[in-house]
């Protein structure tokens, strides 16, 4: 869970440390100290919502007096005008807390927005999505988090998280069985190995050195037709490279069990939020 992963807690820290500096010169200056506030996040656009026990983490960091509340929980799709969440407490800390709330709110309901429409479009198919490491540096965690909340499967988190050997590997190995053969034998033993092909020798190479899954990198449909009919589920297949949602749906008739799209993450327009405060009497 997110409120109990201490790299989230340190990424909220470090978030809210950039943004406040040496104080909120605006609301100090123009607040009066004691106020108190009830805001409330609304979406301004259509999505997907993710990122709340993030949102949560914020205020908490900012001020554990804030009361907080999710409307609609995560996943869930939201419509333009819809309340989204609730805080109330010191008008002060609210303010404070703002930005960083809705930065990590649109951030994370954007990727979460626009893996849905990726997952969409294989509904009914046997293929899996998954995203890749192709995220913001820092914000892994909650990128892939917002991947699962929009219904993609994690591909690794970090280089330690499996066995995946590309091109450059094999432009400094030499040799694709060897290479194969090496990553077996030193990796742990219920570690699946993945190998990066891009043609039908090399598929066949890979098969007969043991590999467990075959990464086909731009590859076309009709090709990644033909290794699929030559493994004979032998192994799985992974399809790459410059993934669309067409292409996904295009190339998951064709049965692979695998579809990896990076532009889940490195290109989901961020979604729109505001907050909205108003004064608490009494």
């Amino acid at each position: 869970m997110l409120n109990n992963n201490p790299l989230v807690r340190r990424i909220v820290r470090l978030a809210l440390e950039e943004d406040i500096g040496t104080g909120d010169a605006t609301t100090e200056a123009v607040v009066p100290e004691g106020t108190r506030a009830a805001a409330r996040v609304v979406a301004k656009a259509p999505g997907v919502l993710a990122g709340g026990p993030v949102a949560a983490m914020v205020l908490e960091e900012v001020d554990r007096g804030i009361a907080f509340e999710q409307v609609v929980p995560e996943g869930a799709e939201v419509a333009a005008g819809d309340v989204v969440m609730r805080a109330s407490g010191d008008a002060r800390a609210l303010l404070v807390a703002e930005r960083t709330l809705l930065d990590f709110v649109m951030r994370l309901g954007g990727v979460a927005t626009a893996t849905r429409r990726f997952a969409a479009r294989l509904a009914g198919c046997k293929t899996v999505l998954l995203d890749t490491r192709k995220t913001t540096p820092g914000l892994r965690v909650l990128e892939k988090y917002a991947t699962r909340i929009g219904g993609a499967r994690n591909h690794r988190m970090s280089l330690a998280g499996g066995v995946l050997v590309k091109n450059n590997h094999l432009a400094l190995v030499g040799d694709l069985k060897d290479a194969i053969r090496r990553a077996k034998s030193d990796s742990p033993s219920l570690c699946r190995v993945e190998v990066e092909v891009r043609t039908m020798e090399e598929v066949k190479r890979a098969i007969e050195a043991g590999a467990d899954v075959l990464l086909l990198d731009h590859m076309t449909r009709e090709e990644v037709r033909e290794v699929i009919d030559y493994c004979n589920w032998k192994v799985k297949v992974e399809v790459s490279g410059n993934v669309t949602p067409d292409a996904a749906a295009a190339v998951a008739e064709v049965g692979p069990d695998f579809v990896s799209a990076g532009a889940v993450t490195h290109s989901a327009p961020w979604m729109d939020f505001a907050m909205y405060l108003e004064r608490i009497e009494g």
